[in-house]
């Protein structure tokens, strides 16, 4: 079966969905970021703060390109990962794309409720997220607009479920 790959804004719900719609498609749920930090050793936030953002939007290929087509997976990419290294060509021809396409402001709440401060380009005591993830947001939004289905607002897992299913 096709792979699934969920793309969207950190904090758009990309994990939390994922592990559902994973469960109710009895497919395998997996998290990039989860394999990125495995694969490194370290977390996200010190890959960029003692590697850089160059080197982790190259781990973030290389873990791409190591899910192959027809895995019947659910996969949660890293926000930036579909604007880097041709990702989002590579994701949409191995898989099924779904933009989770979530206000900024609903964004902040989550950050800001969840305050992790393992996210190096979010951080939730800045007093600009917002400013920030609006323009990080209207960055991306031309790579994300290129998802096969996308959903715009707070969902949940029945409405990416019915969509999901006329792709599959």
């Amino acid at each position: 079966m096709k792979n699934i790959f969920l793309i969207g804004m950190p904090s758009s719900g990309k994990s939390t969905l994922g592990k559902r719609i994973a469960e109710a498609l009895h497919y395998r749920f997996i998290d990039t970021d989860k394999l990125i930090i495995r694969q490194e050793g370290r977390s996200i936030a010190d890959i960029f703060a003692q590697s850089g953002e160059a080197y982790f939007r190259e781990l973030e290929r290389r873990v791409l390109r190591t899910i192959r087509p027809g895995g019947s997976l659910v996969v949660s990419t890293g926000g930036g990962m579909p604007c880097f290294h041709d990702n989002m060509a590579y994701i949409n021809a191995t898989g099924v794309s779904v933009f989770l396409d979530v206000p900024v402001d609903v964004l902040v709440q989550r950050i800001m409720a969840h305050a992790q401060e393992d996210r190096p380009l979010n951080n939730p005591s800045a007093p600009d997220l917002s400013e920030v993830l609006q323009k990080r947001y209207e960055t991306r939004l031309p790579v994300y607009s290129q998802a096969n289905i996308i959903i715009s607002g707070e969902t949940n897992e029945d409405e990416v479920l019915r969509r999901v299913g006329e792709w599959l």
